[in-house]
C-alpha cells in the first residue's frame, strides 16, 4: 500500500483564457509555497431528518461542494525590473489588473469583479492531483521587523474529481527573500509620519461566494471588499504626532511603504486614502507601541490600494 508524503506537495497556478475552462498547468507555472492548506470537498451538510422508528444518526445530503485553499508564499519580486513575479497569476485571480512598464508592474483592484481573472490551481501531493477550476481570491500581505515579508491567499473554486497524477517539475524563478529591516524596509509612511514600523498588515478582505443556482452555471463570485489592515509603530510625543486625534476624528491620510532597494527588487504598497479605526498601546522591550488599526477607501473608485513591484 502507497502512504502519500506531504513532502512531496506542490502548488501550480494559471490563469484561464474563460471562466472555469481549466488551463493546462506545466513546471512554469509552479508557485514556491511555504504554506498549503486544501479543503478538498467543502460541502454544505444537508440532514435528511427521516423518521424511521430508529434511535441514531440520520443520513446526509452533501449540497454546493467545492474546494477551498489557502497558501502562502514569500513576497519577493522578480528580480528584473519590468518582470512580474513568480505568483502573478495569484495576484490576478484575486480580483487585481496588472498595468505593466519596462521598469514596473502595478496590481490594483479591477473595476468590473464580474469578468475578473480566474484561476486554474493544481495541488499535487505525492501522485496524486486536486484541480480547482474558476478559483478566485483573497490575499493578505503582511511584514514583520526580522521576518520576511509574506503574501497569505484563500481561493475558492469549482470541485474536480482528485486524479493519479505525478508531480510537476518546477521551475522557479523567484529570488530568496530579504528581511524587512532598517537597511532593506524604507519609506514607510502612516498619515505622512515616517516612524519606525514594527508590524504591517493588509487584508483585501474580498467577499467570495460560491454559487450554484438553478438554470446557472458554477461559479465563484467576488462581491464586495472592505480592505483594512493594522501597523505597529514606536510611540512618539504627542506634539510630534498625536495619533490619538486622528483616530477621534474623521480624517483620512496616506499609508505606504517599499521593501527592497535596488531596481527589480522592490515592492511598494500604497494605499492612498486609509481612515485610522482604533488605537491601542502596546510594549516591546520597554518601548511603548501604537497598535493603529485602519481601513483602506475608494477615492474614485476600484484605487483603495496598489501593488507595485519595481
Amino acid at each position: 500500500m502507497a502512504v502519500l508524503r506531504t513532502k512531496e506537495t506542490l502548488v501550480a497556478a494559471k490563469k484561464e483564457s474563460s471562466y472555469a475552462s481549466a488551463a493546462t498547468l506545466a513546471g512554469t507555472d509552479a508557485v514556491l509555497a511555504t504554506e498549503v492548506s486544501i479543503e478538498p470537498v467543502n460541502s454544505t451538510v444537508l440532514d435528511r431528518n427521516t423518521i424511521d422508528g430508529k434511535f441514531g444518526s440520520r443520513p446526509f445530503i452533501q449540497s454546493n461542494t467545492h474546494v477551498s485553499l489557502n497558501l502562502t508564499v514569500e513576497a519577493t519580486p522578480s528580480g528584473t525590473a519590468g518582470t512580474s513575479p513568480d505568483y502573478k497569476d495569484l495576484l490576478l485571480g484575486c480580483g487585481l489588473i496588472e498595468t505593466s512598464t519596462a521598469s514596473q508592474n502595478v496590481f490594483s483592484p479591477e473595476t468590473n469583479l464580474d469578468t475578473a481573472d480566474s484561476l486554474t490551481i493544481g495541488v499535487y501531493i505525492d501522485g496524486s492531483l486536486h484541480k480547482l477550476t474558476g478559483a478566485r481570491g483573497s490575499f493578505t500581505y503582511e511584514i514583520e521587523s526580522g521576518d520576511t515579508p509574506k503574501f497569505k491567499f484563500e481561493f475558492l473554486g469549482l470541485y474536480n474529481a482528485p486524479t493519479a497524477t505525478a508531480i510537476l517539475t518546477p521551475t522557479y524563478a523567484q529570488l530568496a527573500p530579504k528581511v524587512a529591516n532598517s537597511t532593506n524596509t524604507t519609506a514607510f509612511q502612516l498619515h505622512s509620519y515616517a516612524g519606525a514600523l514594527q508590524s504591517f498588515s493588509f487584508e483585501q478582505n474580498n467577499n467570495l461566494y460560491y454559487s450554484e443556482l438553478v438554470g446557472s452555471s458554477k461559479t465563484v463570485r467576488v462581491t464586495d471588499r472592505a480592505s483594512s489592515g493594522s501597523v505597529s509603530i514606536e510611540s512618539v510625543g504627542l506634539g510630534t504626532k498625536n495619533f490619538y486625534s486622528i483616530v477621534n476624528s474623521t480624517a483620512t491620510g496616506n499609508l505606504t511603504h517599499q521593501h527592497g532597494q535596488t531596481a527589480g527588487n522592490k515592492i511598494t504598497f500604497t494605499a492612498s486614502t486609509t481612515q485610522l479605526e482604533t488605537i491601542e498601546q502596546g510594549e516591546n522591550e520597554g518601548y511603548q507601541m501604537l497598535d493603529i488599526a485602519y481601513r483602506a477607501l475608494p477615492n474614485t473608485g476600484n484605487d483603495d490600494f496598489e501593488l507595485k513591484f519595481h
